[in-house]
This record gives C-alpha cells, sequence and structure tokens, in this order.
C-alpha cells in the first residue's frame, strides 16, 4: 500500500514537473511582437517560416518568408535547407501550429526557434510590413466614413482560416436580429481586407470585436466568449 501511494507521490510530481516545463518553453519561444521583430531585424537574412496552409500563404505572408508545416509530404526537406545554427521564425494565424513547428525544430537539433504570439493577426494587425496579392475592398478613410456615418457600429475582425472566428458567426446573427437597424455590423476578413487591418494598428488576435457609439469605441473584445453578453451590457450603459 505504501509503494502504491509512493509511486503515485512520484508520478504526480513528474506530471507536474512536466507541465512546468512546457509552460517555461512556451513562454522562452513564444515572442510578443516586438521581441519577435527585433530578432528578425537583427538576421542578415532571416530564417521565416509561415506554418500556414499554401492557399493561406498565396493571399499574404511576411516578407522573406516560406511555406511549410509539420503535415507538408516534403518538411524533412524543407528543414534540410535551414540552417540549424541559426534562428528560426515561426508564425501561423494565431499561435498552434507555429508554435509545434519550433518545438521540433528544437527537438530536430536547432538551437533557436521562436513562434510569434497572436501569429499574422497581431504581425499585420500592427502594421508590420506583409505581401499580399490583392488590395484591400475596404480602405482606412471608407472605414473611418462607416463608422462617423452610423451611430452605433460593430466591427468584426477576422480570418475565414480562423476556427474561433467562425463561432462568432453566428452569434453576429443573433445579435443583428435583436438590434436590427439599430446596430450596423461590419465583417472584415483578412484575406479582403489586409492593408485595412494593417492601417488600424490595434489589431493582436482574431477575432476582435470593436463596437463604436457615435464614432468613439466603447467595447474592444479579443475572442467570442460572451460577446453578446458583453455587447448588451455596453449598450445598456450609454
Amino acid at each position: 500500500m505504501k509503494n502504491t501511494s509512493l509511486k503515485n507521490s512520484l508520478t504526480a510530481i513528474a506530471f507536474f514537473i512536466a507541465i512546468a516545463v512546457f509552460s517555461q518553453n512556451k513562454s522562452q519561444n513564444t515572442l510578443p511582437l516586438d521581441v519577435f521583430y527585433s530578432k528578425i531585424q537583427a538576421e542578415k537574412n532571416p530564417q521565416i517560416i509561415d506554418a500556414r496552409g499554401p492557399e493561406e500563404f498565396a493571399l499574404n505572408h511576411l516578407l522573406g518568408a516560406v511555406n511549410f508545416n509539420l503535415e507538408s509530404k516534403d518538411y524533412a526537406e524543407k528543414i534540410a535547407k535551414l540552417d540549424k545554427n541559426r534562428p528560426v521564425f515561426t508564425y501561423s494565424i494565431g499561435a498552434g501550429r507555429s508554435v509545434w513547428l519550433a518545438e521540433d525544430l528544437l527537438k530536430k537539433g536547432f538551437k533557436e526557434a521562436y513562434s510569434l504570439e497572436g501569429g499574422i493577426a497581431n504581425w499585420i494587425g500592427n502594421g508590420k510590413p506583409f505581401f499580399a496579392n490583392s488590395k484591400s475592398k475596404l480602405t482606412l478613410a471608407e472605414y473611418n466614413k462607416i463608422i462617423s456615418d452610423n451611430k452605433t457600429v460593430l466591427v468584426d475582425i477576422g480570418s475565414v482560416y480562423c476556427g474561433a472566428c467562425k463561432k462568432v458567426k453566428p452569434v453576429l446573427e443573433t445579435i443583428k436580429a435583436q438590434y436590427g437597424s439599430n446596430l450596423k455590423i461590419v465583417e472584415i476578413d483578412l484575406e479582403d481586407n489586409t492593408q485595412v487591418i494593417a492601417d488600424l494598428k490595434t489589431i493582436k488576435v482574431f477575432p476582435t470585436l470593436i463596437l463604436y457609439q457615435n464614432g468613439k469605441i466603447i467595447l474592444k473584445k479579443e475572442g467570442f466568449e460572451n460577446l453578446k453578453n458583453e455587447i448588451d451590457v455596453a449598450l445598456a450603459s450609454k
């Protein structure tokens, strides 16, 4: 009985140590935008990997990035072309595929591998340089006019490739049904409006919801949880 208890205790201790190590590695290797950007700037020819799918990469990406992830058929061939002694910078739509990729590179002997906190949403959303294969359908001037011409506006900023962004859509339908013409809802996707998202210089993650009233922001929310309740509370207090 004592041996069993001791074994269970040791197992529990090992489990918590593993969690602590994982959390520490994640915090060390997932960098905030300013640090990530500074490290890239310090490299003559930075090794940047876009860990999204090829369709996403074709629409927009960081300048100088190459595209592959853990599921790519030529993954081994791709990483063989990288210099293990130089840092590698990874990013995705948020911080999922890029985190896994950075961790795998470290396991394979790379000295430094970093993922970008907030992913490409954070990069483009704060005006860092990028490539886009088309112009935004909406300009910043047009965006500002929508805000000024309508008393109450809810802006949904995200991406068609963002899982959490898809969960916002039914919530928006419920909000639209409740408020009708009293609330204008504007949906802005990265794929169609890359430049206006960059020009706003205020987006860190997808989705981001911004509620305006009389031209002023009364609520800015990252994520979709409790969205309707927070909208209701914000509008009721005005």
